[in-house]
């Protein structure tokens, strides 16, 4: 029953982007991401997106939801990118976990650079007693 792809579509449920321009010279990109936790009913889900390119290398954290350093552990590819680093230093904003049945909307900003040349989102997310997953 616990069968890795069921447990991605219960955690996430979908991802949705939607895109606008941001009015400035930095040439970057907003998106809009919600994320809905459908068909799960535990503890709320530590969620991380971060930029990596094309190799898998980390390159940016755009979003952190869990702001309980205690769990950043537990999201095992990020942290071991992330904890070279203060804590301090995390370049994305930290919001709350998100729990079962519950979405949560926020917007990243993306480098138009990166459009079109291999760089991939990567959403991870862990939950307590739970397994992890990239």
């Amino acid at each position: 029953m616990k069968n890795i792809s069921k447990y991605i579509f219960l955690i996430f449920g979908f991802i949705t982007f939607s895109a606008f321009t941001l009015q400035s010279d930095t040439a970057k990109t907003q998106y809009k991401v919600l994320v809905q936790m459908k068909n799960y009913t535990g503890e709320g889900a530590y969620l991380v997106v971060s930029v990596v390119d094309k190799s898998g290398k980390y390159l940016k954290t755009l979003q952190v939801l869990g702001d309980d350093k205690e769990w950043y552990p537990d999201i095992a590819a990020w942290w071991s990118f992330q904890k070279n680093k203060k804590l301090t230093e995390v370049d994305a904003i930290s919001g709350a976990t998100v729990s079962g049945g519950e979405r949560s909307i926020f917007s990243i900003q993306l480098d138009e650079s990166w459009m079109n040349k291999g760089y991939k989102l990567r959403f991870e997310t862990a939950v307590e007693e739970v397994e992890y997953y990239k």
